[in-house]
C-alpha cells in the first residue's frame, strides 16, 4: 500500500522565545516490507538541521534556532510503500541487545493492579507465550476506553489503568507494563496509522512490539486490538513515549506557548510528487 503522511507542528509564543532547541524523531528507517519513497523534514526558522542516530537506532534530527521567535513550524511530508500484514517486524536496525527492552520506566511500571491483570491472562493461556500477548492486546482493548483529554504526556500506565481510559500512548504503556512483568522484552513504537474514517488526525499513533523467542519482534496495537498491518508507518522506538517522542526539546523564554498539531495520513502520493 502506498501511504502519504503530512505532519505539521506549530508553536506560538505570547512572549517571544529567545532560543529553541529541538530533537526530532520524525524520520523512519527502511525494514522488511516498508520502503521509503520520499521523506522531508522542514523548519521555518533560520537554523541548521543536523542528522544523527540515537542509542536505539532511531534517525534523529536536531536544530537550534535563535530568537526572537513568535512562531515556529516543523513540517514533515512523507511517501512510503508498505506491504507488511502479519505483525512480524524484521529487517530493522537493532542497536541494543534484546534483554535491554525488559527494563521498565516510570511511565511503564507495573503496579499491583497491572501485575494481577497480566498474571490472570498468562494463567489462562497455559504457557503459550504468543497467545498470552494476543490476550493482553485484546483485554486492554476491551477494558479500556479511548478517551482523548483524560490523560497527558506524563500519565503513567498505573494511572491510566486505574482510570480505565486513555489514548494510544496509554494503551501502549499498559501493554509494555504487562508484557515486561511477564518477562517479555517489549518496546514503544511511535508512527502513523491510516484510519478508515478520516484522513485528518490530531496526532500521530503509538503501539508496542514484544519479542518472542523463536519468532522475533511482533507488533501489537491494543488501541485497535490488532497486530499492525500495511496501514501503519513505523517511525521510532523507545522504552516509553518519552524515548520515542517525535519532538522533544527546550526553549529560553517563550512564555504563553500554544501548541497546534495536524496530521494527515492517506493512500496515494504526497504533494512531493506534484
Amino acid at each position: 500500500m502506498r501511504l502519504s503522511v503530512n505532519h505539521e507542528t506549530t508553536y506560538r509564543y505570547a512572549e517571544p522565545a529567545r532560543a529553541v532547541i529541538q530533537h526530532l524523531r520524525m524520520t523512519p528507517r527502511r525494514y522488511d516490507g516498508f520502503f521509503i519513497r520520499k521523506w522531508r523534514v522542514e523548519i521555518d526558522a533560520d537554523c541548521r538541521l543536523d542528522k544523527d542516530e540515537d542509542a536505539a537506532g532511531n534517525l534523529m534530527h536536531t536544530f537550534y534556532a535563535d530568537g526572537p521567535l513568535t512562531e515556529l513550524r516543523i513540517s514533515v511530508q512523507g511517501d512510503v510503500e508498505t506491504s507488511t500484514g502479519t505483525g512480524l517486524v524484521s529487517g530493522t536496525i537493532e542497536r541494543l541487545p534484546v534483554p535491554v527492552w525488559q527494563r521498565e520506566t516510570i511511565l511503564t511500571h507495573a503496579g499491583a493492579a497491572i501485575a494481577e491483570f497480566a498474571n490472570d491472562i498468562a494463567s489462562g493461556e497455559g504457557g503459550d507465550r504468543l497467545a498470552t500477548l494476543h490476550a493482553i492486546n485484546g483485554a486492554l482493548f476491551r477494558s479500556m476506553t479511548f478517551a482523548p483529554g483524560n490523560t497527558d504526556h506524563g500519565t503513567t500506565a498505573e494511572q491510566a489503568f486505574a482510570a480505565r481510559a486513555g489514548v494510544c500512548q496509554d494503551f501502549a504503556h499498559l501493554f509494555l507494563a504487562a508484557a515486561r512483568h511477564l518477562g517479555f522484552p517489549a518496546r514503544y513504537v511511535s508512527g502513523y496509522y491510516l484510519r478508515t474514517d478520516t484522513t485528518e488526525q490530531e496526532a500521530g499513533h503509538a503501539w508496542a512490539e514484544a519479542h518472542v523467542s523463536g519468532l522475533g519482534w511482533i507488533a501489537f496495537d491494543p488501541a485497535h486490538d490488532v497486530c499492525p498491518t500495511d496501514r501503519y508507518v513505523r517511525v521510532a522506538i523507545g522504552h516509553d513515549a518519552r524515548e520515542a517522542s517525535p519532538i522533544r526539546g527546550a526553549r529560553m523564554g517563550g512564555d504563553g506557548e500554544v501548541l497546534m498539531v495536524s496530521v494527515s495520513v492517506k493512500q496515494g502520493p504526497t504533494i512531493l510528487d506534484v
